[in-house]
């Protein structure tokens, strides 16, 4: 009996797969940083200005787990957190200039990793591609909005 997987499942196991390889990239180009650390940087610099909270909840992980990047990313002196003006208990996370030699080192690692998952696909299903799980993301994202993300 052949099983054709449901988009869920591609889904969820492409995702799987290509942060794996993704987490690799980042230890293979030498930065110096755990993944989980590059994986931080990177989504501060999408999401620049986010409180603590929001970010990890971008980024699907527990807050104790970014805390624990975020402080030695602090200590690198890749990334600053300061008060939230609106609320002083509240974190902002924001990047130093030191930060910029990384970023570059890991946009080329996941172009690379990118370039691997769609190897094949003409720029057109590619363009589709990220087309369509934008939308599907948008769908999904719509009743789970976090009151932090800003």
């Amino acid at each position: 009996m052949s099983y054709e997987p449901t988009l869920g499942f591609a889904l969820v196991d492409a995702a799987r797969l290509f942060r794996a390889r993704m987490d690799r990239a980042f230890v293979d180009a030498g930065l110096g940083l755990t993944a989980g650390e590059a994986r931080t940087l990177a989504y501060v610099n999408i999401h620049p200005g986010l409180r603590q909270t929001a970010l990890a909840v971008k980024m699907s992980v527990e807050p104790m787990t970014l805390v624990g990047f975020l402080d030695r990313l602090e200590a690198a002196g890749l990334i600053e957190r300061e008060a939230d003006p609106t609320d002083r208990r509240a974190k902002i996370v924001t990047l130093t200039p030191a930060a910029a030699p990384y970023l570059e080192r890991i946009q080329s690692a996941g172009a690379q990793v990118r370039a691997a998952a769609t190897d094949g696909f003409s720029e057109a299903e590619r363009d589709a591609l990220r087309e369509f799980l934008i939308r599907a993301r948008a769908n999904l994202a719509r009743d789970l909005r976090c009151k932090d993300d800003r």
